[in-house]
């Protein structure tokens, strides 16, 4: 008995607690680190000098399997090499482009806040093939669809030569025979580089690392535009061979290859895809047309359900938020992608969604729109969540119901053994993926997995609240609730 009121007036105490007892959930730690801008700090102008690594293998569009390493000097010339595969795991090689040019950086970008822009020139391309098969694949595409001054480039059964250097442009003879691989550098027009520090693993190490990533522009979806394409968006970020995270065993293998010895990853294992559980960013992303956007994702596996939240912002660190979407529906039972080895294909229907506008910029744009197209006509409000799904949608945010999307996802363990789930990368023109033939083939920033399909109270704390200040202006926490104190009390009373 004495146990009895010993609990009972620890719940009391509990239940008057100034401040009341708070529990977070992991998920909602994430997006709290991300919003509180995860550490991260950016230049303006960036400091470019030194070598840049791929830490992992890259999937462009296509799709195209790559790892890249680029030097930058101190008097404006770089040296870049850029070595393609045959497999998703960056394991066979078949050829490599070694790139020379000049690149200075101009004004702050005023299309893509946060990042720079920047003028290049290239002075020479070489191509060196890691295979017979190789070079007559590249022969053959060069051959067919190059300028006269390309036709002849490799001879047809020209017997392939180990290490051999084949020139592929020049601007002393003004030969460009690059068009045939769809390459082009527009990815040296924007250019970021942020800096944030890792704890140190080892549990009797105190401190952290410097990490310093580069952010290039974005490589078009469609393969016929790349050509022309100027990035308002970025790709995968490479990280500086001095200050990379730790572990990175691919960061020393590409730190180490040249285009006569292309470096070799281990093969990764493909994983079973097993959506259930709970999703989260692990960076402030940035979608071509100035996107700034967080996501959350849970998928409930045993009716094939799921539920997302974009949470929409204004700046490069996703501190400003703008406006959130949520939105859910079902989705299909994932095959094999017969088009991107170690994809997995699947259809997502969107059947439902809600709009919380987050600042007055939007508030304004949405009581602006149509009558009818977005929502009850002139009743938005900042901070006030309003569903779309009886308008079929949103017009003024370009969100039609219901809808399907044509997906492809992956799912990756990292070097710490946080599962990684990569989801197909948006069309650059900013339409979405809703026939097959518009299917990805590439992926955007993965996310990781915040919560198992078993943890139960992942979602106590509503996402609507991310943002909110209290009294004080700290971001508020909704306490535990009394009742769950008491389902807790109960369980110990009945074990006395």
């Amino acid at each position: 008995m004495a146990r009895c009121w010993w609990l009972a007036g620890l719940l009391v105490a509990c239940a008057a607690a100034e401040p009341p007892l708070r529990w977070e959930p992991r998920c909602r730690q994430q997006l709290r680190h991300l919003q509180d801008g995860a550490g991260i700090a950016a230049r303006l102008p960036p400091r470019l000098e030194g070598r840049w690594v791929s830490t992992g293998c890259e999937v462009r569009p296509g799709p195209e399997f790559l790892t890249r390493s680029y030097l930058f000097y101190a008097n404006r010339l770089f040296k870049a090499y850029q070595f393609y595969y045959w497999d998703p795991s960056c394991h066979d090689p078949s050829y490599s482009l070694v790139i020379k040019g000049k690149l200075r950086l101009r004004q702050a970008s005023w299309i893509t806040r946060g990042a720079t822009e920047a003028d290049y020139h290239l002075h020479k391309v070489g191509i060196v093939f890691h295979s017979q098969k190789a070079m007559r694949e590249v022969a053959t595409w060069i051959n067919q669809t190059s300028s006269e001054g390309c036709s002849g480039f490799l001879p047809p059964g020209r017997t392939w030569a180990p290490g051999a250097l084949y020139e592929l442009l020049s601007a002393k003879t003004e030969r460009d025979c690059t068009a045939a691989l769809g390459f082009a550098m527009h990815e040296l027009s924007l250019v970021r580089v942020e800096k944030h520090y890792q704890p140190l693993l080892q549990p009797q190490q105190s401190g952290s690392r410097l990490v310093e990533e580069l952010y290039l522009g974005d490589i078009h979806t469609e393969w016929l535009e790349r050509l022309h394409y100027r990035p308002t968006g970025y790709q995968r970020p490479m990280q500086s061979a001095v200050h990379h995270v730790h572990p990175c065993p691919a960061c020393g293998i590409i730190y180490r290859a040249d285009e006569h010895h292309p470096p070799i990853l281990p093969v990764r294992a493909q994983l079973p895809m097993q959506l259930s559980g709970s999703w989260v960013s692990t960076h402030c992303e940035v979608r071509p047309a100035v996107l700034f956007l967080t996501r959350y994702f849970i998928f409930h596996g045993n009716n094939h359900t799921w539920e997302g939240y974009y949470y929409h912002y204004s700046d490069p660190l996703c501190k400003e938020p703008t406006f959130t979407i949520y939105a859910s529906g079902h989705y299909t039972q994932g095959i094999p992608s017969s088009k991107v080895r170690g994809g997995t294909e699947l259809a997502f229907k969107v059947t439902q969604a809600r709009v919380t506008p987050m600042d007055q910029v939007t508030v304004m744009m949405l009581n602006s729109s149509e009558p009818g197209s977005c929502g009850l006509t002139s009743s938005w409000s900042a901070g006030v969540e309003q569903d779309i799904t009886p308008t079929n949608g949103c017009l003024a945010l370009g969100i039609k119901l219901p809808h399907t999307e044509y997906e492809l996802f992956k799912t990756e363990q990292d070097m710490k053994d946080r599962s990684l789930l990569y989801i197909g990368e948006r069309p650059t023109d900013g339409s979405s993926p809703d026939s097959p033939d518009k299917r990805p083939t590439s992926y955007q920033a993965p996310l990781i997995q915040c919560a198992g399909a078993l943890e139960e109270f992942s979602n106590y704390v509503s996402l609507k609240y991310l943002g909110k200040k209290d009294t004080n202006g700290n971001e508020a926490l909704k306490p535990l609730p009394v009742a769950f104190l008491l389902f807790i009390a109960l369980l110990f009373l009945r074990w006395d």
